[in-house]
């Protein structure tokens, strides 16, 4: 084996180690999976989602609990998508599967004018397929391809256009209190889900509704963290860790921080306090 085989071999063999602990420690932080879930993982035919069946298939062969795994698929009707691809590949991979076909592309192009961006009700009618199906069919999780970027994006989304501090959870109730969602790739950078997909030479499916489409708001965020990322490296682990170090008090949700009953929580000052606090003063300024 040549020497360049050796390095690819080996840089492949660190970047799978460094995803399957991101996402083991994501599951585990979370509490993600238990014992006799039924998996639901939603296959879109890109580089998350079948990065993140790969990996839940090697866990699933190596965890202490026992879990299913169906992988499952929304044929949106789009001309030209190539419908033979993932029942071939889940074939060979000799994992179970299901494609729900639902023209859900006919709806988005008729409601939405052209030229305006589709991903909104696409988003919708998607889920609203997919949490119907793992309804009936016993599903306990449902397991989507969202990495780490798609979160932070998702802050900068909901800050800038809507007025929120807002993300996407790792873990999940959804609002009819029926499906729990969950996000096993939040603890991984896309770059590293980009390398490990072309390692693995994935099948992969463009989508030709949504993704092409060079005027989406989250196209703007990603231009705009990738540049912070190049000028200041790091900066994107910083803005996730963030994401989980949450400080009520020092925001200005009165939904979330009971402003308005501090006045009944706050605690005298006492002597030795204020003499304490007069002595750091005093030898402060004394120096």
């Amino acid at each position: 084996m040549s020497d360049s085989r050796v390095k690819q071999k080996l840089e492949f063999n660190k970047l799978k180690k460094r995803l399957r602990r991101h996402v083991g420690q994501a599951i585990a932080d979370y509490d993600m999976i238990q014992d006799g879930d039924k998996i639901m993982v939603c296959l879109s035919g890109g580089k998350d989602s079948y990065t993140l069946l790969d990996i839940l298939m090697n866990l699933q062969k190596h965890a202490p609990i026992n879990f299913e795994l169906i992988a499952v698929n929304l044929d949106q009707k789009q001309p030209g998508f190539p419908d033979h691809v993932l029942p071939q590949y889940l074939t060979e991979l000799d994992v179970p599967f299901h494609i729900i076909e639902k023209d859900t592309y006919s709806i988005v192009k008729e409601v939405v004018p052209e030229g305006k961006t589709t991903c909104g009700i696409c988003s919708r009618l998607r889920r609203g397929s997919l949490y119907g199906w793992a309804r009936q069919n016993g599903i306990t999780k449902i397991a989507l391809g969202h990495h780490r970027d798609d979160i932070i994006q998702t802050a900068f989304l909901n800050l800038f256009y809507g007025g929120k501090l807002k993300a996407m959870p790792p873990k999940l109730l959804s609002d009819d209190k029926t499906n729990i969602l969950i996000r096993p790739l939040s603890y991984c950078k896309e770059s590293d889900i980009a390398r490990y997909a072309d390692f693995q030479q994935f099948p992969i499916i463009p989508c030709n509704l949504c993704g092409s489409q060079d005027n989406l708001q989250r196209q703007v965020i990603k231009e705009m963290l990738q540049s912070w990322d190049k000028q200041y490296p790091g900066r994107s682990d910083i803005i996730f860790k963030g994401l989980q170090n949450i400080a009520p008090s020092q925001l200005a949700d009165t939904n979330l921080f009971d402003f308005v009953g501090l006045e009944n929580k706050r605690l005298a000052a006492t002597p030795e306090h204020d003499a304490a606090d007069i002595g750091f003063i005093e030898a402060a300024f004394s120096r």
